[in-house]
C-alpha cells in the first residue's frame, strides 16, 4: 500500500452528513454523527458541520433530497470545504453523481473505516488483508475515477490502491484481487497451523467495540505490550500471550475491534484475524461503561458474532472504565449486564481495579475446558468458592 503525507499538512476539513431513517430519534442520528467525526478525527479529517435529514429512505441518486444537497453546496463553497462525508456506504451511482453535484471529495462509512485500516496496519499480513478489502471496495467504483482520483490525491480516504492510476482498470484490479486472494489464503494456512501448534491449551479471545480498552486490559492482564491509544482501531493485529490464573494456564489473544456497519469487505479480508474469535474456547467481551451508547454497542458486538459464527461460545462480559462512572450510572450498568444473562465484572483495565474479579471469572469458565482435556488435573485446579 501506499502513504501520503497528508499527516504534514492541515487537517482537511470536512462535513458530516446523515439521515434520520422511521423508527430513529434525532438524537441517536447525533450519536451516529458524533462516531463518524471520531472516525474522521481518526483518519486525519476534523468535522466542521453536520447536515441532518428526516426521510424514509436515502435517495436513490443522491443519498439526501435536492433541498439538503443545496443546502450543502452552499455551505461547502462559502467556507471552502474540502470534503463531504456520508454516514453510510454510498452505492458507485450515488458517490459519482454527488462528486458532480457538489464538487469536492465525497467518502462514506466504508472508506473511512478502510482508511484507518490502511494506517493502522503494521504487519506484512495485515496489510495484506486491508489492501484486498480496499480492492473489493473500489472495484465497482471505478466508473468516473479519474476525476475522483484526482480530488482524492494527498488526503483521507484512498490511502493504498486507490493512488495507483493504472489500476483503475478494471481487469488489472480483479487480477490483483486474485493475487491477494492467494497470498491471504497462504498466510491463513500459515496461521491455521501456527494456532494448531499450540496443543490443547484453552484459548480465550478479547473481544469488543473499537476503542473500549481490550489492548489496555491485553496489558493489565498479561503485560503483553500490546500498543494502546484513544483511538479507533489501534491495534490490528492479533497478539496472544499465556498467562496464569491461580496456577491454571491459559492463552488470551487481543483481536481486532468490532464497530456498527463494519464493512462485509473487511470481515471477508480479515478471515484468518477472526479465526482468533471463532477457534477461541471462551470470549471476554470487554465494554466502554462509560460510553452513552453502550447497549447498542453491546448488541453490535453480539450481532457481529453472530455473523461470524461465535455467538454460541461461553462469554464473560467485562464492563471497563467504570472509574468513570458515578454511582447511579454503576447501578445502571449492572442491570444492563443482568439483562444479558452472562457472567459479568465491573472493572477499570488503566487503574486496574477489580482485574481480581475478572480473574475469577476466567478461573470458572476456563477450568471446565481444561478439565475436559486434561481431565486427570481435577485435583490441582479445584473447582473454588470465590
Amino acid at each position: 500500500m501506499i502513504e501520503n503525507d497528508f499527516f504534514k499538512k492541515e487537517p482537511e476539513k470536512a462535513v458530516l452528513v446523515g439521515l434520520i431513517l422511521p423508527g430513529q430519534s434525532k438524537e441517536k442520528a447525533e450519536e451516529y454523527l458524533d462516531e463518524l467525526a471520531f472516525l474522521l478525527q481518526t483518519a486525519g479529517g476534523k468535522a466542521v458541520a453536520r447536515f441532518i435529514q428526516r426521510v424514509p429512505a436515502p435517495h436513490p441518486r443522491t443519498f439526501v433530497g435536492k433541498g439538503k444537497l443545496e443546502e450543502i453546496k452552499n455551505y461547502v463553497q462559502a467556507h471552502g470545504v474540502d470534503t463531504v462525508v456520508f454516514d453510510d456506504e454510498l452505492t458507485p451511482s450515488q458517490q459519482y453523481q454527488l462528486e458532480k453535484e457538489l464538487g469536492v471529495k465525497i467518502l462514506d462509512r466504508t472508506t473511512l473505516i478502510l482508511d484507518i485500516f490502511a494506517m493502522r496496519a503494521r504487519t506484512a499480513h495485515a496489510r495484506t488483508q486491508v489492501e484486498l478489502a480496499q480492492y473489493q471496495y473500489l472495484l465497482p467504483r471505478l466508473k468516473g475515477m479519474w476525476t475522483h482520483l484526482e480530488r482524492q490525491r494527498g488526503g483521507i480516504g484512498m490511502r493504498g490502491p486507490g493512488e495507483r492510476e493504472i489500476e483503475t482498470d478494471r481487469r488489472i484490479v480483479q487480477k490483483r484481487i486474485s493475487d491477494l486472494k492467494r497470498k491471504l489464503a497462504k498466510i491463513d494456512r500459515q496461521k491455521q497451523t501456527q494456532r494448531s501448534g499450540r496443543g490443547k491449551l484453552v484459548r480465550v479471545a478479547l473481544v469488543g467495540y473499537t476503542n473500549v480498552g481490550k489492548s489496555t486490559l491485553m496489558n493489565a492482564l498479561a503485560k503483553a505490550g500490546v500498543f494502546a491509544e484513544n483511538k479507533l482501531f489501534a491495534t490490528l493485529d492479533t497478539k496472544v500471550a499465556k498467562i496464569q490464573v491461580y496456577n491454571l494456564s491459559f492463552l488470551l489473544s487481543d483481536t481486532v475491534g468490532f464497530i456498527r456497519k463494519l464493512p462485509t469487505q473487511l470481515i471477508e479480508a480479515f478471515k484468518s484475524t477472526l479465526d482468533e474469535i471463532r477457534e477461541a474456547d471462551v470470549l471476554v467481551h470487554v465494554i466502554d461503561a462509560s460510553h452513552p451508547a453502550v447497549e447498542e454497542q453491546i448488541d453490535t458486538v453480539h450481532q457481529t458474532l453472530a455473523e461470524i459464527g461465535a455467538a454460541r461460545k461461553p462469554l464473560i462480559l467485562a464492563a471497563n472504565k467504570t472509574d468513570l462512572l458515578d454511582a447511579p450510572a454503576r447501578t445502571r450498568m449492572e442491570n444492563i449486564l443482568k439483562s444479558y444473562g452472562k457472567p459479568f465484572v465491573l472493572i477499570s483495565a488503566a487503574r486496574k481495579e477489580n482485574l481480581d474479579g475478572l480473574r475469577d471469572l476466567l478461573y470458572r469458565q476456563v477450568r471446565p475446558v481444561h478439565l475436559s482435556r486434561y481431565p486427570g488435573d481435577d485435583f490441582l485446579y479445584p473447582d473454588l468458592e470465590f
